[in-house]
């Protein structure tokens, strides 16, 4: 038996409909149809990424940064123009735009906190 790789990747947020709104609004996500009550699945290639009410026993407001020690990297086809929009937008920058070997890469904060870093390579 062998694990062939990562399949699906959920952040679990406070509010499922105003995350889903962010990824839509500032990415260009699209929902996928088929999704879940408790989530919104975006229909993203080839990995699934999806927004999603907290499991029991999760209390995000706990924590002051949700996913501290994981690295969540999403491709884009222009960085720079979406780090300009983000920006326009008043979303937190973590990291400014720097070139490396994932092309120009640079990392923002969600409505949540969590730390999505983009690159375009």
């Amino acid at each position: 038996m062998t694990v062939t790789g990562i399949d699906f990747v959920a952040l679990q947020v406070r509010d499922v409909q105003a995350a889903a709104a962010f990824y839509e609004k500032h990415l260009g996500l699209q929902r996928d149809p088929a999704a879940p009550p408790h989530a919104v699945v975006f229909a993203t290639t080839p990995i699934p990424f999806a927004v999603r009410e907290p499991l029991p026993g999760v209390d995000l407001d706990a924590t002051p940064r949700p996913g501290v020690g994981v690295a969540l990297w999403m491709k884009t086809d222009d960085a720079q123009t979406l780090h300009d929009a983000l920006a326009a937008a008043g979303v937190p920058i973590v990291a400014p735009p720097t070139d490396g070997p994932f092309g120009r890469t640079f990392s923002f904060a969600d409505p949540d906190g969590y730390v999505v870093t983009v690159h375009d390579r």
